[in-house]
Order: structure tokens, then sequence, then C-alpha cells
């Protein structure tokens, strides 16, 4: 099948482009599953095909509440790390201590940008906002006010509290699938929502047209003839019936070659550009 819509639908197309059945394909089951979950994984991390920018909606709990206000050396969740020097003359014993202001996140989430703050600034929330009275007072109907004159205003109220209100700290990890918050966690109520602002990786098993990508395809037959030429160089200058020589060397490099040409077309044409990119 041109089109694979599965797992087993995709190495089977693979084993074909390298000669299947028409020629003996030297991998074992396990080395082609490798080369697939290989291919999976820098497509998921790189292509920007691989990735969906989701909302995630978390309600706080008690429990983020005790941990993230945790204090002192005995708090709930401190983490107590211990480091030892020791020299001719004495050993020195040192105790760090960390909270868990963090937040368990599904693995699938391979990247976070910010938490959104909930709009409860003097300026723009809430009854008394100046932005509201700004709209009761001046704006009730559309020909009270010139638009320039309110957008400039309204520029100048965002400028405002963007100095006087500062974004929530993150830090997150993707080994970790921990979201650490360093904020005032004694200034959060229990039962708030907070949004976060991330990517997830799309599983193939539940979007089966990943399957069936170009880059996909070519990149996990480039890695299996590689894996392929790789498991033949050991049988360099072996000779058989016939007069046939195994050449692994030659298939290595090929596949290197054309691993080498996707990982630039990835670079140019696929990823993601960074923040702030210009160009």
């Amino acid at each position: 099948m041109a089109a694979p819509q599965s797992r087993g639908q995709l190495i089977n197309f693979g084993l074909r482009k390298l000669g299947y059945p028409v020629l003996e394909i030297n991998l074992d089951t396990d080395q082609i599953h490798d080369a697939l979950d290989d291919a999976l994984q820098f497509y998921q991390e790189r292509h920007y095909n691989g990735i969906e920018r989701m909302f995630l909606k978390y309600k706080i709990t008690q429990e983020d509440l005790d941990r993230g206000g945790a204090q002192g050396t005995d708090g709930v969740g401190i983490v107590t790390t211990t480091g030892i020097q020791t020299n001719s003359a004495t050993t020195v014993t040192s105790n760090f201590y960390e909270t868990s202001n963090f937040l368990a996140v599904p693995d699938h989430v391979i990247g976070v940008n910010r938490i959104f703050k909930f709009d409860t600034s003097s300026i723009s929330g809430g009854m008394f906002s100046i932005k509201y009275q700004l709209f009761l007072n001046d704006l009730y109907y559309f020909n009270s006010v010139n638009l320039l004159q309110y957008a400039m205003t309204k520029t100048y109220l965002e400028d405002i509290d963007h100095l006087l209100t500062t974004e929530k700290q993150i830090r997150f990890n993707q080994r970790q699938d921990r979201l650490y918050l360093d904020i005032d966690w004694g200034a959060q109520q229990l039962g708030e929502f907070i949004v976060i602002d991330c990517f997830r990786a799309l599983d193939p098993e539940e979007y089966k047209q990943i399957y069936n990508d170009p880059f996909v395809k070519r990149y996990f037959v480039a890695l299996m003839k590689k894996q392929w030429g790789m498991n033949l160089i050991k049988f360099r200058g072996t000779k058989l019936p016939g007069g046939i020589e195994l050449n692994g060397r030659e298939i290595y490099d090929d596949g290197e070659r054309e691993l080498q040409a996707l990982r630039d077309r990835m670079a140019m044409d696929y990823e993601m550009p960074p923040l702030d990119f210009i160009g």
C-alpha cells in the first residue's frame, strides 16, 4: 500500500522501498521498529506538522497551594539535597532545600510558551477598572469619541499594565514532565483556573495521516538503509556464490547521505522558526 495508514503498513512500505521481496533485507524486527520510533520522534520534535498548539486548563487544588507555599525545611513537598566534600582536614556537609512548586503535565506536551494571567488588574479587570469605565462613560454610542484617540488611550493603558503587572515566571523541561510556576502561591485561590499555552506531539495512532507523511516515509527508509549497511559492513570482502561481494559500506554511506539531506531540508523548510526571528 503506497499510502500507509498504520505502523505495520509503513514498515511494509519501507521494506519494499529497499527492495523486498526481490532482495533479502538483513534487518531484525527490533531494528526496524527502532528506526520507525526514531523517525516518528524526529518528526514530532522538529516538524511543524508533527505538533499541535493547544491551551490546557488546570484547576488549582489545595495540594498545589500547600506544596507551592511551603516554607522552611519541613513543609509539604520540601525536597532536601545534600552535598558532601571531604579533604584531608575535615568533611563539609551542606543541605539544600527546594519546594515542589510544579504541576505534572501530560507526557505528550513537548513545550510550554506561557501561562495566561487572570485579567484582574485595576486597569483592565473588574467592574471598577479603567477599561470598563472608559466603555461605560465614553463609548455609549459609536460616534461619541474619536476611535484614533480611543486606540491610543487603550495602548497607553496596556503599556502601564505591562510595566506594573509582571508576567508569571515558568520553567519547563520535557524530560521531567514538570511545569514549575515561580509565582506567589499565597496570592492564588483554591479552585482558580490557569491556562497553559503549550505544544503537544501528535499521536500517529490517533492521527493516521502521520504514517503517510512524505517526510516520515523518506526518513524511515533512510534510517533502515543505514542500519542495513551497518549490519553488512562486518561481512565486507566476503565472497558469495557466483562471485558476488556484499558492500555494506556503500549502503551505509547512501543512507547517511539521504539522512543528512533530509535533516537539511527539515531545518530549511519544516522547522518552526525561533522566537523573534527576523528574515
